[in-house]
């Protein structure tokens, strides 16, 4: 059963809170990382990217990054910027992005859950990007990035959530991208006994996105415990920051792609070979999003179509062969246009629905020679994979809206 504890939070004073909170750290370049430091100095993306305090000769990964990243942290602390929680406590984060919302709460969750799979995952994770978070952690002595989860909801959790949001926020502002957070505090003694509770009767967890955070903080946990003779299961190493989001609030977005070229191929060659596995509908200058599963826009030189995969393919049962993202790299991706893994083929690149049709159009015409709308993996899809034990194929999720770095954060020690 998954142990889902309250915790001592460092959180920024309520003044500044919309000031501090920050995207994530990967969804920015080292460039786009500076330019938004410099809009906003007390942005956390400044100790999430330290490298945005050193001139371009300075590695990402230096050594020296991560200090400037944990002194960095010490300073926010001691100029009040960010104050930490005198008690355990739970809390609720509810972001709305055009007038949808969804509530999350706010706690840590064991590394064991994550070890024997009580938390699932659904990706798999690059050392290399993985190897970057451990060093940040373990330096920074916290971790300032939750990871996203998502859970079978629960009523009993879903009352106390209805029941503290008729309180007064702790924080309420919308960012500048036009998502609005909210956040209360629970803790009233009652309510965070019932929500340990809850959560103990849940057999999984699973991971929505922050696969590579949550290796990262697991490793930093098992380097922590090797190193601590007096180890008793309960230091805070043994857990990680996590949001966790009921089933069905959750909305999962396309996650697009485009290719540099025909991998040698005419136009017309090219799109008899995509005849043989699927139906295809030439639009013109309409763009076109999938409506159903086994169905797919594509780009190609100012048109747009319409790809339907054929009954066969329609008829899979397997949960990972089943997904769009599976027919589309099984039966054009990799056959057609020999991109053989999508993790590492450089002449690929993947597109988050949220950017729109529009983007695929612009890259198609600048950099790309042909790019494909995607239809959403479901939550239903992510489940069934995670429970199989199998792995989706890469860049299968985009959720929005992202959840923020520098509202939560939890220490080691």
């Amino acid at each position: 059963m998954a142990d889902v504890k309250p915790f001592f939070c460092i959180r920024p004073d309520q003044r500044v809170a919309a000031r501090v909170a920050a995207l994530p750290y990967d969804v920015y370049n080292r460039n786009e990382a500076l330019q938004e430091v410099v809009r906003e100095p007390l942005s956390f993306l400044k100790i999430d990217r330290a490298e945005t305090q050193f001139d371009e000769q300075v590695d990402t990964y230096n050594p020296i990054v991560y200090q400037k990243a944990r002194e960095l942290l010490i300073e926010m602390l001691q100029e009040k910027i960010l104050i930490e929680d005198s008690q355990e406590c739970y809390y609720i984060y509810e972001l709305t992005m055009e007038q949808r919302s969804q509530t999350g709460i706010v706690a840590c969750c064991s590394i064991d859950d994550y070890i024997n799979n009580t938390i699932k995952k659904h990706e798999n994770t690059r050392e290399d990007k993985e190897i970057d978070r451990i060093h940040h952690v373990d330096v920074c002595n916290a971790q300032t990035g939750p990871i996203f989860l998502t859970y079978r909801s629960l009523q009993s959790v879903d009352e106390i959530v209805a029941e503290s949001q008729k309180e007064e926020a702790l924080y309420d502002f919308t960012s500048k991208d036009g998502i609005s957070h909210r956040v209360w505090r629970i803790t009233d003694h009652g309510k965070v006994e019932t929500l340990q509770s809850s959560f103990s009767t849940v057999s999984n967890i699973y991971i929505a996105d922050g696969h590579h955070r949550a290796a990262s903080a697991v490793k930093v946990g098992l380097k922590r415990r090797a190193e601590n003779p007096k180890h008793t299961g309960k230091e805070e190493y043994n857990y990680f920051l996590s949001v966790l989001f009921p089933h069905d609030q959750l909305l999962i977005m396309s996650y697009n792609r485009a290719v540099k070229d025909l991998n040698g191929l005419s136009k017309s060659e090219f799109i008899d070979k995509i005849k043989e596995s699927f139906l295809v509908e030439c639009l013109g200058q309409s763009p076109f999003a999938p409506m159903e599963k086994a169905c797919f826009g594509m780009y190609l030189e100012d048109e747009w179509y319409c790809l339907k995969a054929k009954d066969v393919i329609r008829s899979v049962k397997d949960p990972v062969a089943a997904l769009d993202v599976s027919i589309l790299q099984n039966y054009l991706l990799k056959p057609i246009l020999g991109i053989e893994d999508p993790r590492t083929d450089k002449r690929i690149d993947f597109i988050g629905g949220i950017r729109g049709l529009s983007e695929l159009e612009r890259r198609g015409k600048e950099d790309m020679k042909v790019a494909f709308s995607m239809y959403p993996t479901s939550i239903t899809e992510l489940f069934d994979v995670s429970d199989a034990g199998n792995l989706m194929p890469p860049k299968s999720t985009w959720f929005e809206p992202k959840l923020r770095s520098g509202i939560f954060i939890h220490p080691l020690s």
